[in-house]
């Protein structure tokens, strides 16, 4: 499960860059965000939480 602080996302694209499963983009809003659908690709390897440079995102892994 994501856990996402747009306040903090500035749209730089590093998260879904590194992202395994092609689970994120980055919106009209310039910011991070699942894609439709993709909702439950999501394998909480953390990725995207380590490269953010902002701190914006979260991973919590299931049962966690």
């Amino acid at each position: 499960m994501l856990k996402f602080y747009t306040k903090r996302c500035k749209g730089c694209g590093i998260c879904a860059y590194f992202c395994p499963r092609g689970v994120l983009e980055i919106t009209e809003l310039n910011k991070s965000a699942i894609k439709a659908g993709k909702e439950n690709d999501c394998i909480s390897c953390g990725q995207c939480e380590m490269r953010c440079p902002d701190y914006a995102i979260f991973v919590k892994k299931e049962g966690a």
